[in-house]
């Protein structure tokens, strides 16, 4: 379905794409400092940030679209700045925009963009009928692309980026202004994608739950990796599992707990107890509280605590805050 990527004489396949010091100004703004990422081959990785945070920046000299102002950048070994018709090869591209031809069917769209890459009449027909049924849009062939679905036109524009046998796919903001069925539906596909086809996914989101579709979130703050790793990894390393005592006086409880020797902090919803394992203290705090009306709940790091977290390091010093 999709060409492997390149194996070099000692056998470990070549970067899906290495990013190292890259830096990119508009005008006199520096939208990304000196990031460096990699990723092998089949894997999805996240770029997570608010907007201005450098990921589209990032994202445009990957695909080509623009140049950076220092850093190196790779495709598959493809230097994007001294190669970048060999590194676009091996890319396939999902803009924010959306980009097909709304008067033309779903079959023509895929068409002309085949031929656009010079792919052969044969070849062209061929990879086309073949997205059309993996993507279950062949009973749509023929329809016009303005009469399509949010999420519809945005499964045409995957199965579009895919004619040409990439080994990677770029998307930026892939689901932005799609219903909750039409966000399911597109990520079903990419993880399919990874998991079926080997192809790597490097996509932007300001979406929590999306990023942790990926095997590695790279977060980004004023143009810097604040944090990067996977979702469990991220959430490990805040420390911050806690039990939450909920009672008639939150005051008297909390004192209980400090005299018991727990590290008690009173927030909203109730009284926090910070440990490494909650599960297997629920019975120590509710001894050690001898309450009646209580209720204790269990609360683990979210990718929201992570990316909280990760925001207040950016402000404070963002060439320290790298998960190691």
């Amino acid at each position: 379905m999709t060409a492997r990527p390149p194996t070099p004489p000692g056998g470990a396949a070549v970067p899906a794409f290495e990013i190292e010091g890259l830096v990119v100004r508009h005008g006199g703004t520096t939208a990304v400092h000196g990031v460096s990422i990699s990723s092998p081959p089949g894997r999805i990785t996240a770029l997570l940030g608010p907007n201005g945070a450098g990921k589209s920046s990032l994202l445009g000299v990957v695909s080509t679209a623009s140049r950076p102002d220092a850093g190196t950048v790779r495709v598959f070994g493809h230097d994007v700045r001294a190669a970048p018709t060999a590194a676009r090869r091996r890319l396939g591209l999902v803009f924010q925009e959306r980009t097909l031809d709304k008067e033309l069917s779903v079959e023509r769209n895929l068409w002309f963009h085949a031929r656009l890459y010079g792919m052969k009449r044969a070849d062209a027909r061929a990879r086309t009928g073949l997205l059309l049924d993996l993507f279950g849009l062949a009973d749509r062939r023929r329809q016009p692309v303005e009469e399509l679905s949010g999420g519809l036109a945005r499964r045409v524009e995957i199965a579009r980026a895919l004619l040409h046998r990439p080994g990677l796919i770029i998307l930026d903001e892939p689901t932005n202004g799609l219903d909750p069925a039409a966000r399911a539906a597109v990520w079903t596909d990419l993880l399919r994608l990874r998991d079926e086809l080997g192809v790597t996914v490097l996509f932007a989101t300001h979406y929590m739950d999306e990023a942790e579709y990926a095997d590695e979130i790279v977060i980004l703050r004023r143009g810097r990796v604040v944090r990067r790793g996977s979702a469990d990894r991220l959430k490990d390393g805040l420390e911050s599992s806690r039990l939450v005592v909920g009672c008639a006086d939150h005051e008297a409880a909390a004192h209980r707990l400090r005299a018991a020797g727990f590290e008690a902090l009173i927030e909203p919803g109730g009284v926090a107890v910070h440990c490494a394992d909650p599960e297997a203290r629920i019975a120590e705090v509710v001894r050690a509280l001898d309450a009646p009306a209580l209720t204790v709940s269990v609360h683990h790091p979210s990718i929201n605590d992570v990316y909280l977290a990760a925001a207040g390091e950016g402000e404070r010093r963002p060439e320290e805050a790298v998960a190691p």
